[in-house]
């Protein structure tokens, strides 16, 4: 075995002070993770948006509110889970007073895996993960992956970080529900939470 694991607390305190990549120089804050320190269920998004990187609280904006009410639609309590991104500042352009979400390369993702989500996960040691889109998908699996192709079922047994396996569900990210066309937005809602409902195995009774 190797040697202690992180507390949650103590990697959140360390990684206010990221300079592991760029990205914090142009971000409010970091994001870290938040929930349950010892959740069975990890949810991973792509990178926090304008209203985390204000907030510096992960999923609290529009994408957030939606998860939520997908969470508890499926049975999750999402107090009974831990919350986090890929990558941990807001990427972004500014277009005019707006600042428009931009998506994060493969050095921010990688060097955000190594410095913090890898240790997040090493730190909880769920027994399942959930990755919310394709960022959130290669940062787990390591791998490019057609989230079409992956969701709706439980990819069992993935070694996350050195000692720490967990079976992992892919779905959608909650922002994808919100550029689907308003005509198509509600079958798409009930699909990310037929995704969710595989997890509720994993919850506490």
């Amino acid at each position: 075995m190797g040697g202690t694991r992180p507390s949650i607390g103590s990697l959140r305190e360390e990684a206010r002070h990221c300079r592991a990549c760029p990205l914090w120089k142009s971000a409010t804050q970091t994001v870290f993770g938040a929930g349950r320190a010892s959740a069975r269920i990890v949810l991973i998004g792509e990178q926090p948006g304008d209203r985390e990187d204000l907030e510096g609280k992960p999923f609290v904006g529009p994408a957030g509110k939606l998860l939520d009410r997908a969470l508890e639609r499926a049975g999750i309590e999402r107090a009974q889970t831990y919350v986090t991104n890929a990558v941990k500042h807001f990427k972004f352009e500014p277009r005019g007073k707006r600042r428009i979400h931009k998506k994060p390369n493969e050095q921010e993702i990688t060097a955000c895996r190594t410095q913090w989500l890898d240790r997040e996960l090493r730190a909880i040691a769920p027994t399942l993960v959930i990755a919310l889109g394709a960022t959130a998908a290669r940062a787990v699996l390591g791998r490019a992956t057609a989230i079409g192709r992956s969701r709706g079922h439980i990819i069992k047994g993935q070694s996350l970080v050195s000692e720490i396996a967990a079976d992992v569900i892919v779905t959608v990210h909650p922002s994808y529900l919100l550029r689907v066309p308003e005509e198509d937005r509600e079958n798409a809602f009930e699909e990310f939470v037929k995704d969710l409902k595989l997890a509720r195995r994993y919850a506490p009774a």
